[in-house]
């Protein structure tokens, strides 16, 4: 039982020519997003760029703010420790005496 195909040689040349169109037609469409996609990688790296720039500059603000803060918490605790010394001494030390 063998079974015989004949077909012409134009038709199955004509089909193989049809497929290898369609595959480098798909293989641009895929060079072309893949450049596209390139393209917007370098586009969201200068965007990134930008932004870090600019946190890096309100990163150094918010530290001249904390150190701001901090000289100023310094200065009210010491300050107030004092105060705190300087009652009990004049407490401890200002007692009348009797004589």
């Amino acid at each position: 039982m063998s079974l015989t195909i004949e077909t012409e040689l134009k038709d199955v040349l004509a089909k193989i020519d049809q497929r290898l169109e369609r595959m480098e037609q798909g293989q641009n469409e895929l060079k072309l997003s893949v450049s596209e996609l390139k393209g917007e990688v370098k586009n969201l790296s200068t965007e990134l760029k930008g932004e870090i720039k600019t946190l890096d500059t309100k990163v150094d603000g918010l530290s001249t703010r904390v150190g701001n803060q901090e000289f100023l918490l310094r200065t009210i605790v010491g300050g107030l420790i004092l105060i705190i010394l300087g009652g009990a001494a004049k407490m401890f030390w200002s007692l009348p005496t009797s004589s």
